[in-house]
C-alpha cells in the first residue's frame, strides 16, 4: 500500500494552474447523469494500521488459487511463475521506462522487446512478431481487421471451436468496420470458403481442448485467396505443430500463461505474429536490430505505421502501444525455462490432465469430443455442472467452467484445465468429490 498525499495546498495549486475553481470542474465533460452526485461513503478518518487491516479483511473474502486448487482455464491458466520473473521485471529501469521513441535513450527497453519478438516468432514458427498487444482476444480481432484490409473482402469465418469470448470480440471489431462474421459448424470447408471471405480463424487447441492439424484447411484457404488466422495457446506450442508449419498467415493468442499471474483477469498481453508477406500490415510496433556507424549493435523501432495515430477509423489499426511489462515477464519466463523447460511444463500438465480424466472415467465422465487433448478438455457430466461446482467449492476446490453458460447446446459440458501446479493429492481429492457427487 502506497502513501500518496494530496494536501489542500496541492489541490489549490493544481486548480490554479488549470484555471479551474473546483475539483468538480475536472469532470465537467462527464454527463451529469453518469456522476454519483454525492461524496463516496468512506468511513474515517482511520489510522494507517486501521486502513491496512480493513483492506486485508476485504481481500480475505477472495478465494486465491494458492488456497484452493483451480480447474478453470479458457485461455487463462493457474501456472507457476518463478520468483525470478518479478525480481527482474520490476527493477526500476523497466518499471519507469517510457515509450521507446528515442532509441538513444531506450536501448534496454528496445532490446527486451526485440528478444520477446524473437521468442514469439520462434514459438509460433512465423516469420516475425510484433511488440505485444493488450490481450489475446483483441489480438485475434486485429488479425481479422488486417484480413479485411489486405484482402478487400467483407466476411470473416470463425470455426465453431473458437472460444466464444474471442468470437464476440472479433464480431465487435469486424461489424464496426462494416464486415460480417460467419460461424462454421459442420459444413464442408469447400462450401464455406467462398470469394466473400477475407479470413478464416482456427483454434488450436479448440474450446473443447482438441488439438488439430489445420494444414489441409489453410491450403484450401490459400488457394481461394483467403488468409488463415491461428488462435493458439502458447505453452501448447512446446508440444504441437506450430502455426507457421501449418501454413497460417497470422498467429495470435493470449500470453498470460507465459510468466504472468492470473491477477484477477489482468493485465496481461496478447501476441501477434505473421508471415513475411504481412509484416508491413502488422498492427502496433516492430523493434529491429541494426548497427551504428561504429559497428556496434543497436535497437530501433523499425516499423510503426504513423497512420495508426492520425487516420483513426480509416487506419488499418488503431493500436499505438504495447504491454511492455507483461511481455517482459514472458520474455524472462521463456529465457529461464528455455525450450526444454517449457516442453516439460506442457508435458507435465498434459500428464496430470490425463490422470484426472482417467480417474473420472469409471463414473461415466468422458471427453465430449474425440481427438487428442493436452491439459484442457471438455467433459460431459451426468448432471448439472453448477451442482458439481458447488460441491467442489464447499470442499475448497474451484471447479471447471460450465460451458452451457456460453451456448445452450453445450449444456452439461465441463471444461477443466490442469496445469503443472496441481498435485496428485489435489487431483485425487477432486476425483473423490466427483465420485461422491455421481453416487449421490
Amino acid at each position: 500500500m502506497r502513501y500518496i498525499p494530496h494536501t489542500r495546498t496541492d489541490v489549490a495549486q493544481m486548480l490554479e494552474t488549470l484555471h479551474l475553481d473546483s475539483v468538480d470542474a475536472l469532470f465537467q465533460d462527464i454527463p451529469e447523469a453518469a456522476r454519483l452526485g454525492r461524496p463516496l461513503d468512506i468511513p474515517g478518518p482511520l489510522t494507517e494500521m486501521e486502513i491496512e487491516s480493513a483492506f486485508e479483511h476485504t481481500a480475505a473474502q477472495n478465494l486465491s488459487t494458492s488456497a484452493a486448487p483451480s480447474l478453470l482455464g479458457g485461455q487463462f491458466y493457474d501456472r507457476f511463475v518463478p520468483k525470478a520473473v518479478a525480481a527482474l521485471a520490476f527493477r526500476g529501469e523497466f518499471a519507469t521506462a517510457y515509450t521507446p521513441y528515442q532509441p538513444e535513450l531506450s536501448q534496454g527497453t528496445l532490446a527486451s522487446i526485440f528478444e520477446f519478438q524473437t521468442m514469439i516468432a520462434g514459438l509460433t514458427g512465423m516469420h516475425a512478431a510484433q511488440a505485444s498487444m493488450y490481450d489475446g482476444a483483441s489480438a485475434v480481432g486485429e488479425a481479422a481487421l488486417l484480413a479485411l484490409s489486405a484482402q478487400r473482402r467483407g466476411t470473416v469465418v470463425v470455426d465453431d471451436g473458437v472460444f466464444p469470448d474471442v468470437e464476440a470480440v472479433v464480431r465487435t471489431y469486424v461489424t464496426a468496420r462494416g464486415g460480417t462474421v460467419r460461424r462454421r459448424t459442420s459444413e464442408p470447408w469447400e462450401t464455406v470458403l467462398d470469394d466473400e471471405v477475407a479470413a478464416v480463424i482456427l483454434p488450436n487447441p479448440d474450446v473443447f481442448g482438441v488439438v488439430h492439424d489445420w494444414t489441409p484447411v489453410t491450403a484450401l484457404a490459400k488457394a481461394a485467396g483467403i488468409l488463415s488466422v491461428a488462435l493458439v495457446e502458447p505453452v501448447s506450442l512446446a508440444l504441437v505443430k506450430p502455426p507457421g508449419e501449418m501454413g497460417f498467415d497470422v498467429a495470435a493468442g493470449e500470453g498470460q500463461p507465459l510468466g504472468n499471474h492470473l491477477q484477477y483477469g489482468g493485465p496481461s498481453f496478447g501476441f501477434f505474429a505473421v508471415s513475411e508477406a504481412l509484416i508491413r500490415r502488422m498492427p502496433g510496433r516492430l523493434v529491429g536490430m541494426s548497427h551504428d556507424v561504429d559497428g556496434q549493435r543497436g535497437f530501433v523501432l523499425t516499423l510503426q505505421a504513423r497512420e495508426q495515430h492520425i487516420r483513426r477509423e480509416r487506419a488499418t489499426s488503431n493500436i499505438c502501444s504495447n504491454h511492455s511489462l507483461n511481455a517482459l515477464q514472458a520474455t524472462i519466463y521463456l529465457a529461464l525455462l528455455g525450450p526444454d523447460g517449457l516442453r516439460e511444463v506442457a508435458r507435465l500438465s498434459a500428464a496430470k490432465a490425463r490422470y484426472l480424466v482417467q480417474g473420472l472415467e469409471p463414473f461415466g465422465i468422458l471427453p465430449a469430443h474425440p481427438g487428442p487433448y493436452l491439459f484442457e478438455v471438455a467433459l460431459r457430466l451426468p448432471g448439472p455442472v453448477s451442482h458439481l461446482n458447488r460441491r467442489l467449492l464447499a470442499a475448497g476446490i474451484v471447479g471447471g467452467y460450465d460451458m452451457g453458460r456460453w451456448r445452450d447446446e453445450w449444456d452439461g459440458l465441463w471444461q477443466v484445465a490442469v496445469t503443472e501446479r496441481r498435485t496428485r493429492a489435489e487431483l485425487d481429492a477432486i476425483i473423490e468429490e466427483v465420485r461422491g457427487w455421481t453416487s449421490r
